[in-house]
C-alpha cells in the first residue's frame, strides 16, 4: 500500500524540502517505518523514546486523527493521505 505524507515545515529538513512524500504500509507503523528508512531520523520527531506518538505531534489518516481510530495500528489504505501535523500552543 502506497501512501502520501504531508510534512509540515519543521520537518522537511529530513526531506530535502519536500512537503509531501510517497511511503509504504497498510498501518501507520508500517508508513512510519517506510518514511524513516527513506528519510533518516523523521521517526524519533513523530515517536518518543518508547515508540509512542508524542505528545505534541497529531497524525492523521484521511480525516481521522490517528490517537481516536488505532494509534500505531491505525489502517493505511492505498492512496491514503496522511498529514503530519505539530500541536501549535501559545499564551
Amino acid at each position: 500500500m502506497s501512501a502520501s505524507v504531508r510534512i509540515p515545515t519543521i520537518l522537511r529538513s529530513y526531506t530535502g524540502g519536500v512537503n509531501e512524500v510517497t511511503a509504504e504500509g497498510s498501518t501507520l507503523a508500517e508508513v512510519l517505518e517506510s518514511l524513516e528508512a527513506n528519510h533518516p531520523g523523521i521517526r524519533a520527531r513523530v515517536l518518543d523514546d518508547t515508540g509512542a506518538l508524542r505528545r505534541f505531534v497529531n497524525i492523521y489518516v484521511g480525516d481521522e486523527d490517528v490517537r481516536f481510530s488505532g494509534g500505531l495500528d491505525a489502517p493505511v489504505a492505498d492512496n491514503a493521505k496522511i498529514s503530519i501535523i505539530p500541536a501549535v500552543a501559545g499564551g
